[in-house]
C-alpha cells in the first residue's frame, strides 16, 4: 500500500526541512535589494544543501566508518562518509565566501554609503552621465 503524502512528509522531515530552507534562501536572493539580506538569503540555501547531504548519507542503525575491530570489514553496517566530507568541504568554501562577500558589501558601503543594489545603480549611472557631459 502507498504511504499518504503526509505520512511520507514525516518520514522524510529532513528533506522537507532542507527543501524550504533552500526555497526561503533563493527568494531572498531573487527578491531582496540589500546586499546583506542577499548574503544571509546565500547562507540559508547554504544550510539547506547541507542538510539535504547530511540526509542523504544518514543510515538509520548503520555507524560511522570507524573500524575498531580488524576482523569486522563489513560494509554494508557502516554509513557513507562522502556525503559528511562534502557538507565539512561547503561549509569551509561558504565561509570563505561569506567573509569575502561581507567585505566587498563594506566597501560599496563606504564608497557609495548604501547597500540597496538600486540606488548603488542609479549613483554609477549618474556618475557615467556626469564622465560623458566633462
Amino acid at each position: 500500500m502507498a504511504l499518504r503524502f503526509g505520512e511520507n512528509l514525516a518520514i522524510n522531515y529532513e528533506e522537507a526541512v532542507a527543501i524550504i530552507l533552500f526555497a526561503i534562501g533563493f527568494c531572498m536572493l531573487l527578491f531582496h535589494n540589500n546586499l546583506l539580506r542577499k548574503i544571509i538569503g546565500l547562507n540559508i540555501m547554504d544550510t539547506g544543501v547541507y542538510l539535504f547531504l547530511a540526509s542523504m548519507g544518514y543510515i538509520e542503525g548503520h555507524k560511522a566508518p570507524i573500524i575498531t575491530d580488524p576482523g569486522t570489514t563489513i560494509t554494508e553496517t557502516f554509513i557513507n562518509p562522502i556525503p559528511s566530507g562534502l557538507v565539512l568541504t561547503g561549509i569551509v568554501v561558504s565561509v570563505s565566501v561569506t567573509a569575502l562577500m561581507l567585505a566587498l558589501a563594506v566597501r560599496l558601503y563606504k564608497r557609495y554609503h548604501t547597500l540597496d543594489l538600486d540606488e548603488i545603480y542609479e549613483i554609477i549611472e549618474e556618475d557615467e552621465e556626469n564622465d560623458i557631459h566633462n
